[in-house]
């Protein structure tokens, strides 16, 4: 199979066309909608059924929630992300409810309940930013995260914007095609380096 076969090979659509936007439309996102969102984050699959994520959400009606969320993501994402209708924290409960042992899983699982959330959203023509250019200390100060679980990402939801209101550099990414690695470059066959 040549590199041009590779490109082409079916995936759902929705795979395919899903993607991480920083130009959004500052049209409110229904509360009933996100809650269809976190429905889909529920049934993601967790080592142990644990389901260690949690999610802090904020909506820019919920304007001390949103700004609080809004400050602790870094000046290059502040750029953008003021325009999200939709801000909400990715966290991770990092050991076992039960034994209390250390649960290596916790982020994977959250990624997990993530990709559901991010999936679900592009079914209702919603777009999701996962983001970890955030104070990781300032969440845990200012939202009130209790010891034991770990900020993952801050996530900007809303509708697709017009790239337009994008500074020029950030535009040209916006615009700029998507792409990804090869799969030979990540799959190996057997061992480590050996392509599948």
């Amino acid at each position: 199979m040549d590199q041009q076969d590779l490109k082409q090979l079916p995936i759902h659509e929705l795979l395919a066309s899903r993607w991480s936007p920083r130009a959004f439309d500052e049209r409110p996102v229904d509360i009933s909608l996100l809650r269809i969102l976190f429905e889909a984050a529920r049934w993601a699959p967790s080592s142990n059924n644990e389901q260690p994520w949690r999610f802090i959400v904020a909506t820019k009606n919920q304007e001390a929630d949103w700004t609080r969320l809004f400050d602790c993501l870094m000046e290059g994402n502040r750029r953008w992300a003021f325009r999200a209708p939709v801000l909400m924290l990715s966290i991770a409960r990092m050991h076992f409810e039960e034994s209390g042992r250390p649960n290596r899983h916790a982020f994977h699982d959250t990624g997990l309940a993530t990709q559901n959330l991010v999936l679900q959203a592009a079914v209702h023509g919603l777009m999701a930013r996962q983001m970890a250019g955030f104070d990781v200390e300032k969440t845990r100060t200012d939202l009130q995260i209790p010891s034991g679980y770990e900020p993952v990402a801050i996530i900007a939801i809303g509708y697709p914007g017009d790239p337009d209101v994008l500074p020029e550099r950030l535009r040209e990414r916006e615009l700029k095609p998507r792409n990804r690695r090869p799969i030979e470059e990540w799959t190996f066959s057997g061992q480590w380096g050996v392509p599948y």
